[in-house]
Formats: C-alpha cells, sequence, structure tokens
C-alpha cells in the first residue's frame, strides 16, 4: 500500500510541475508589447511632448494636437521617417511608430522653416 502512495504522489508531482511550466509558457506566449501614448501639443513654434523618451523599445501612438494658428505635421526622422498629414488648427491627428532599438530619434515639423524656428527635438529610447 505505501509503494502505491508514494508511486501515486509522484505522478501528482509531475503532473504539478507539467502545469506549471505548461502555464508559464502558455502565458508568456500570449503576452503583448505594451503600447505608450505621448500627447504632443504643437503651437508657434514649439512642440510641448507629454513624455519625451521611452523606457525599451516598443510602440509609441504621438497624437498631436495643433493649438498653434497655422497648419503643422509631426515627423519622426532618424530612420523612422514617419509623419502625419499636415493637421489644421485646432485639429488632431496620430501618428503610431515602432522602435526597434534604444536611440535618439529627431522630431520635426516640416512645414516651411518651422524647424528652423523650433519645431524641432529628439524623442530618447533607452
Amino acid at each position: 500500500m505505501s509503494r502505491i502512495r508514494i508511486a501515486l504522489a509522484g505522478v501528482v508531482a509531475v503532473v504539478a510541475v507539467v502545469g506549471v511550466f505548461a502555464g508559464s509558457s502558455l502565458a508568456a506566449g500570449s503576452t503583448k508589447a505594451a503600447t505608450t501614448t505621448v500627447t504632443v501639443k504643437a503651437t508657434e513654434f514649439h512642440f510641448a511632448l507629454s513624455a519625451t523618451s521611452l523606457a525599451k523599445p516598443g510602440t509609441v501612438v504621438f497624437k498631436v494636437t495643433n493649438a498653434g494658428k497655422e497648419a503643422h505635421n509631426f515627423v519622426i526622422l532618424s530612420g523612422i521617417n514617419k509623419a502625419t498629414a499636415l493637421i489644421q488648427p485646432k485639429k488632431t491627428a496620430t501618428l503610431k511608430v515602432t522602435f526597434k532599438k534604444k536611440g535618439k530619434y529627431t522630431y520635426e515639423c516640416t512645414v516651411g522653416e518651422h524647424a528652423e524656428e523650433g519645431m524641432l527635438g529628439t524623442f530618447t529610447v533607452k
């Protein structure tokens, strides 16, 4: 009778260990990378971002509101080269960017000479 109990206890232990590993691999496979939202306020001639850096590579949704009196856009350069359409005053646009590696990424408004007048900056991925 004691051999049966020992054997049964061993089977229960193996099943429990397999269940733990199966659950952890399932959980690991179902995790998604978090998306960060950064609000951007555009005015003449400045951008104000709610965050200027990202803790690690990942996806950022830039929600850009034109609070100025002229049309602006928001462009991420540095090899990404993604831009919003032209944003009219009092309008909002979004730009979804996936940063795949650490680094400093330049952003600017490419309308006229807006960047030269101060509508530029750096977004950092740590």
